[in-house]
């Protein structure tokens, strides 16, 4: 699997490194569960990604060596610069497994202070910081005191309703604890991933710190990230949903963004490309279980839009090996009837 050089910014130490990083206004990559493993990074970042986030590790896997935990902080060389995100409820326990992370190689630590999901803020852990603000600086101050790279965290705006949103005083206390930078998802926790994201209070956020902050949420394209930091000031943007069916986003935001260029939709032989080349390198770092896998979660997104994409999106969740994963693909961008598509599945 090729994931592209290493980190341009390497000269210097982790500081320096992580101030190029952010000068450079990155397109990052969001941290996302069974989504950001090492493959779609590679992905992502063959593609434009300028920085990207491993799904978030718990820390209590990763401490007592689980393996899970395991994979997820394995960086490849030139798997870089990658955060890994860590998430727990235990100050102490976060500061334990950051120890742990930047042995392996992270070119910062994050903080998972904004996850919704029941699962991980039931336990106090996400977004459930965001019920006390104090307690996440505080927890956030032990965090940066334990290692010697960057540490940046992640949240949302509030728990909600929205007349009470912590995160403008939140990320001045987060700057003055030591944190390096951070991540603005411009929805309240109760939100999850329904309505807008209110962009205007990441500018509120950065307007009162020096640190830098990356906006989150509803950055689906180009013109939204150019309009995302034109509108806030801030310092790059982090991208999610949208990078699993279409990862050509980042290039695309990279050449408005630097460039002032708008770049063509990518076409159906680089779409068909690109989906061979995830499975390829899923094949080759997890064996045809986890190619298939892959194969299940992206390649109808990534060939969204192409004639019989529609039915390829059900026919490959019903393959049973990646010979008919390759056939649909070929026979989807051949530009063949959907009837021919569905066909393909049953010979």
């Amino acid at each position: 699997m090729n994931v592209g050089p290493a980190d341009p910014t390497n000269p210097g130490d982790p500081f320096s490194r992580f101030a190029a990083i952010y000068r450079a206004r990155p397109a990052a990559l969001a941290p996302m569960e069974d989504v950001t493993d090492a493959v779609f990074r590679a992905v992502c970042r063959s593609l434009g990604a300028t920085l990207c986030f491993t799904e978030f590790v718990n820390v209590e896997g990763l401490l007592r060596g689980a393996a899970v935990a395991k994979r997820k902080i394995t960086l490849a060389e030139g798997d870089q610069p990658t955060a890994i995100q860590i998430y727990g409820s235990d100050p102490a326990r976060l500061a334990e497994a950051a120890v742990v992370a930047e042995a392996a190689g992270a070119a910062f630590i994050d903080i998972n202070c904004g996850c919704w999901v029941p699962k991980v803020a039931g336990n106090g852990a996400g977004a459930a910081w965001l019920r006390e603000p104090s307690a996440m600086v505080a927890m956030a101050a032990m965090v940066v005191r334990a290692v010697s790279v960057p540490v940046t965290v992640k949240t949302r705006i509030g728990l909600g309703p929205e007349s009470h949103m912590p995160i403008v005083d939140l990320a001045r206390r987060l700057q003055d604890a030591g944190v390096a930078a951070l991540t603005v998802h411009c929805r309240t926790a109760q939100m999850g991933h329904s309505g807008k994201a209110d962009w205007q209070w990441a500018k509120r956020a950065k307007e009162g710190v020096t640190f830098p902050v990356l906006v989150n949420g509803d950055v689906r394209s180009a013109s939204d990230a150019e309009r995302a930091l034109a509108e806030t000031g801030c310092d790059g943007v982090m991208i999610g949903r949208r990078a699993i069916d279409h990862p050509w986003v980042f290039g695309e935001v990279r050449a408005r963004l630097e460039r002032g260029e708008s770049v063509m939709a990518p076409s159906r032989e680089e779409r068909a490309r690109v989906a061979r080349m995830h499975i390829a390198w899923a094949m080759e770092a997890g064996g045809e279980r986890e190619a298939l896998m892959a194969a299940r979660r992206h390649v109808g997104g990534y060939l969204a839009g192409l004639e019989g994409a529609a039915r390829l999106r059900k026919a490959i969740n019903e393959a049973r090996s990646l010979d008919a994963v390759y056939a649909l693909i070929d026979r989807c961008v051949q530009g063949r009837a959907e009837h021919d598509t569905a066909h393909a599945l049953d010979e």
